[in-house]
């Protein structure tokens, strides 16, 4: 019973730590980041977000706000709507 106790223990710890490194300031972070740990970006998406970003001195102010990159629409932006932030402005 304590083996399972400690196996369980770890599990949730593992899982614990994938959820909060899942997270991506999508105002801060490189293309390659986010190519890497979104789901559904890849480097193209990820470079059109940077792009965007960049275009406006004061970045994503919303999350909703990613709809406007080209190649984002409503069913990449609800995939990765909990593995993002934007930082201070959220």
């Amino acid at each position: 019973m304590k083996t399972l106790s400690i196996l369980l223990g770890s599990v949730l710890m593992l899982m614990a730590n994938l959820v909060f490194a899942a997270m991506v300031n999508i105002n801060t972070a490189d293309w390659q980041t986010m190519a890497d740990q979104l789901s559904g970006i890849g480097p193209a998406k990820a470079k059109a977000i940077v792009q965007y970003r960049e275009a406006d001195a004061d970045g994503f102010k919303t999350k909703d706000e990613l709809l406007n990159v080209s190649g984002i629409g409503p069913k990449t932006l609800e995939a990765i709507r909990d593995q993002i932030t934007l930082g201070d402005t959220e």
